[in-house]
């Protein structure tokens, strides 16, 4: 098996470019140094480790400036200060946020793989389906009645879109992914294993059993939305699941049934939010939080990893714990507990003595 690490495999990534230094530094925003020559072509994006000369890279953090000086790269995209410890030969871009220039740059590199529009013959799709020509209907994908595909979506093999599903211009949905009770925007990105409109947890104990109650509602994914891998969203009951404008689910992230995520938020890995909770905009949660049902956490929250929400949090609060409090109070208890655990060590050397 091949083991040289390369960045942009062909194999994988489509290839743009060749593009020139004056091309790159106008799509990051950034500023082309004095004495670089605009019209210096390069072909591709690297990591500054692997870059070579007809390679861009970038430098976002401090901590790897000795690599910039190793580095081969043809340019490199950093903030000011660090422009003099580029090496010669090596064009640099400054601008404020380089990894943002780089995101741009890349994107022009490596370009979105082309459409190939119309409906694969293995497709099965219901007689009153709507299909806008220019979409990409992939192998063994199923599209039940009445449901809408828009304009330039591609949808992957194996993938199932449920009977009065709408799908909006643009979308990228990956293999084996399921839709159903679903009305999905423009420009939304869906990852293969996503589950969407299945049925929430939600059931009424009696005395015979547990009784199921049927769950009404539906799921709105609004534009420019990203769902990772096998995340799995719940249909809501009889209000709607909402996930707002620009947001961004990580891999493996439950949400269930009427819980309504703002614009521009951010959910990591492994999340579950129960039921009924609100997540207003610009809301940050870290990896395997967990979260009780029918609360509000304010805009612009931040919410550490691991940590276990049981009550409301205010708009622009940072919480950290099991069960989550104030970051700032969390850091005193820890500080607490280890002053007191060396306390108990000191006391016990003392004692063996």
């Amino acid at each position: 098996m091949e083991r040289t690490e390369i960045a942009g495999d062909p194999r994988f990534y489509p290839q743009g470019g060749p593009l020139s230094l004056a091309i790159l530094a106008a799509a990051s925003g950034g500023t082309l140094a004095p004495g670089a020559d605009p019209a210096r072509l390069l072909t591709g994006v690297a990591p500054l480790q692997l870059a070579g000369p007809d390679q861009a890279s970038f430098l976002e953090n401090r901590k790897y400036r000795d690599a910039l000086a190793a580095s081969a790269a043809g340019a490199v995209l950093l903030r000011p200060e660090f422009a003099d410890l580029a090496p010669l030969g090596t064009a640099t871009i400054a601008l404020a946020d380089p990894y943002v220039g780089w995101a741009r740059i890349a994107a022009l590199f490596h370009p979105p793989p082309p459409l190939a529009p119309g409906i694969h013959p293995s497709a099965a799709i219901a007689p009153d389906a709507t299909i806008d020509p220019s979409a990409e209907i992939g192998p063994l994908v199923a599209v039940g009645a009445g449901a809408a595909i828009g304009a330039r979506t591609a949808i992957g093999a194996g993938t199932t879109i449920g009977a009065g599903v709408a799908v909006g211009p643009d979308c990228r949905i990956g293999a084996q992914v399921s839709i159903s009770h679903a009305l999905i925007g423009a420009r939304v990105t869906i990852s293969p294993g996503v589950r969407i409109g299945q049925p929430g947890f939600g059931f009424a104990p009696t005395a015979q059993g547990f009784l199921s109650v049927p769950q009404l509602g539906r799921v709105l994914i609004e534009d420019d939305v990203d769902i990772g891998a096998n995340t799995t969203i719940d249909r809501g009951s009889l209000r709607d699941t909402v996930i707002g404008a620009g947001s961004r689910l990580d891999n493996l992230v439950q949400i269930g049934h009427n819980v309504r995520i703002g614009r521009l938020c951010v959910v990591v890995a492994q999340v579950g939010i129960s039921g009924s909770t609100i997540v207003e905009d610009n809301v940050m949660i870290g990896g395997q939080a967990g979260f009780a049902g029918h609360l509000r956490i304010g805009r612009g929250a931040r919410i550490g990893a691991q940590a276990g929400v049981i009550s409301d949090v205010p708009a622009g609060a940072a919480m950290l714990g099991a069960p989550a409090q104030p970051a700032h109070a969390a850091f005193r208890e820890i500080a607490m507990l280890r002053r007191m655990a060396a306390q108990r060590r000191g006391g016990d050397a003392g004692g063996a003595a």
